[in-house]
């Protein structure tokens, strides 16, 4: 497919203020000229080059670029887990740190990390306990939210009775046991083999449907990209800086076999001339 081609296939999949949730208002991320630095004896590295972002409320955004494009040093600058060297992040309208102390902010890395000597349900327990030991306030509780992640049953299992898949839903889980307004998810799937990763996609727009939940995805994948998301953010690398951002018009009740139709051909292969050029 052509540049031109590619360009015309891309108007056809986006539409203004898009496929973003209408029932749902408000912004839950707000990034202006946000720039992140690394500083080391000899240089300093730039990640992040003025970043400019509306993530709605209820949304569901993956993140799309090259390696060393600042895709996961972006999700941890939205949690408070590394601070911009100039610009501002504002999370439900107070700061990044604010929204980390009320607990607004979920966080699943690509590596489960479960305690292995706790059960699924004592993993997903954990943040409460570390809570100084407050009451569940959560719309779920952690038994709830295991049978939401699909592992009714496996409460009582510890990690090496899961499999890869099942322990990356006990993370899930756990990220959710206190109800964030916000789920950061760096590349989860990453490790797992094709099925697997296909059945969590699947999952994923379930809980997401279910919850509500603002999600911001990090993946290397166009096919997950473009499958999970309803709009892809497309970063460029050295700097990181945003190249584009991809409206996606697919339906909103989706299962793998739309990766089939035409629209979604033409949307991987708009992404993927898009990221040649990251």
């Amino acid at each position: 497919m052509g540049i031109a081609a590619a360009a015309q296939a891309k108007e056809s999949l986006a539409t203004p203020a898009d496929s973003r949730n209408p029932a749902v208002e408000g912004t839950a991320i707000t990034c202006r000229n946000v720039s992140v630095r690394f500083f080391t004896d000899q240089r300093s590295v730039t990640a992040l080059s003025e970043i400019n972002l509306d993530v709605d409320r209820g949304e569901l955004l993956t993140l799309l670029g090259p390696s060393g494009c600042g895709k996961s040093t972006l999700l941890r600058a939205v949690a408070d887990l590394v601070t911009p060297s100039t610009g501002e992040i504002r999370v439900h309208g107070s700061a990044a740190a604010a929204a980390r102390r009320r607990r607004d902010i979920g966080f699943v890395f690509q590596d489960p990390a479960l305690l292995p000597w706790r059960t699924a349900l004592q993993n997903v327990e954990l943040p409460l306990e570390v809570a100084d030991g407050a009451k569940h306030k959560g719309k779920a509780t952690p038994r709830e939210l295991l049978e939401l992640v699909g592992l009714k049953g496996w409460e009582s299992s510890f990690p090496h009775e899961l499999s890869g898949g099942m322990r990356q839903r006990v993370s899930i889980a756990r990220a959710l046991v206190s109800d964030p307004k916000i789920l950061l998810m760096d590349e989860p799937f990453g490790a797992l083999d094709e099925i697997t990763r296909d059945r969590l996609n699947e999952e994923l727009r379930r809980v997401w449907r279910d919850t509500g939940t603002t999600i911001l995805f990090v993946t290397h994948s166009i096919y997950e990209a473009a499958y999970l998301g309803q709009r892809v953010l497309m970063l460029a690398a050295n700097p990181g800086r945003v190249r584009e951002i991809v409206p996606v018009r697919l339906p909103e009740t989706r299962t793998l076999d739309i990766r089939e139709t035409p629209d979604f051909v033409a949307l991987a292969a708009y992404l993927r001339r898009v990221l040649e050029n990251c």
